[in-house]
């Protein structure tokens, strides 16, 4: 850029460009909002239904939003994917089975590159559904169903750059994906099997994932002498150990903090039942780790048993939680 360029630029104060900007894609977004109607729940059945996967297509910033679509909806129990119109015309085409059902995006309907497309969807009867804000376009009238997005100004001072227009495109489409993941009862452990990586994988995490079990649980019987108990204790390397009945049901827990409220010269003499903290706080293998370390930290301890019908099968510390990296 040149000094002269420099000098034609006009100062701008960007907090209020940028109020602007997000008051007109929020107002796109109320617009959109008030044009629900049930053709988008026919769209939803209709996407249930499918026995293939569901192509998304678009052009330019369309493309863009289109292939965010398929992301989410791939995430989300639903296969997906994005078929670029350009390259479906020399030979993606291929790419779509009469299994399918086909998302066409295009803000004014006439895309050139969509044209294509559309024959192909309609010689082989693919369902099509059409996203634009033009139901008379030639995507609207080529659509088994036209989800019509309402006229809105761009956040674009010029009216040109696609802004508050492919807002609302993606607000479709997520909205499209969550009533679907909703309608296929899709839950958290659904959503851990597709999202093992990262942090977002390890916030999915379960404690069976994680945790201690078998000869590595710090437990003993209560009738036990401390003396022992000790032992099995600093063998076990947790700082903690867990007593159980003759039934094998955890009835309390043995922490530093209760050795230090019995120290005295007969403390060896006694027995685990006689040192324990009654009713430790349990839980079951199929928690989330991450509700784990919440359990931890409201109830300020360490460390947590997981118990069935009241006998402890697996055992994790904070430590294991932080190494597993949640938090």
């Amino acid at each position: 850029m040149t000094r002269e360029d420099s000098a034609k630029i006009k100062p701008i104060d960007p907090l209020e460009s940028a109020s602007r900007t997000l008051d007109a894609e929020i107002a796109g977004l109320a617009k959109l909002k008030s044009s629900l109607s049930n053709d988008f729940v026919t769209s939803v059945e209709m996407l249930a239904g499918v026995n293939g996967r569901i192509i998304i297509s678009g052009m330019g910033k369309s493309g863009h939003i289109g292939r965010k679509i398929a992301a989410t909806l791939a995430s989300t129990g639903t296969p997906a994917q994005f078929v670029h119109p350009g390259e479906a015309s020399h030979g993606d085409l291929g790419m779509i089975t009469a299994q399918d059902i086909v998302i066409g995006l295009s803000w004014s309907g006439e895309t050139p590159e969509l044209a294509n497309l559309l024959a192909y969807v309609k010689r082989f009867k693919i369902p099509l559904i059409g996203i634009t804000s033009n139901a008379d376009s030639a995507l609207g009238v080529a659509a088994s169903i036209c989800l019509t997005l309402p006229k809105a100004e761009e956040a674009c001072p010029y009216g040109l750059a696609p802004t508050t227009s492919t807002t609302m495109q993606l607000a479709m489409g997520d909205a499209l994906a969550v009533a679907l993941l909703q309608r296929r009862g899709f839950t958290n452990m659904d959503f851990k099997s597709f999202h093992p990586g990262g942090k977002l994988g390890s916030g999915l995490m379960i404690l069976n994932d994680i945790m201690h079990k078998t000869d590595k649980l710090p437990l003993c019987e209560g009738s036990i002498l401390m003396s022992e108990a000790l032992m099995i204790m600093t063998g076990k390397g947790f700082g903690c150990l867990g007593v159980t009945n003759s039934k094998g049901e955890l009835t309390g827990i043995i922490t530093d903090g209760d050795l230090r409220r019995h120290m005295g010269t007969d403390l060896l003499d006694k027995t685990a039942a006689d040192i324990m903290t009654e009713n430790p706080k349990t839980v079951s293998d199929t928690m989330l780790a991450a509700e784990a370390l919440a359990v931890m930290n409201d109830n300020k301890i360490q460390s947590l048993f997981i118990c069935e019908a009241s006998k402890p099968i697996g055992f994790v510390h904070l430590h294991d939680l932080l190494r597993a990296g949640v938090g």
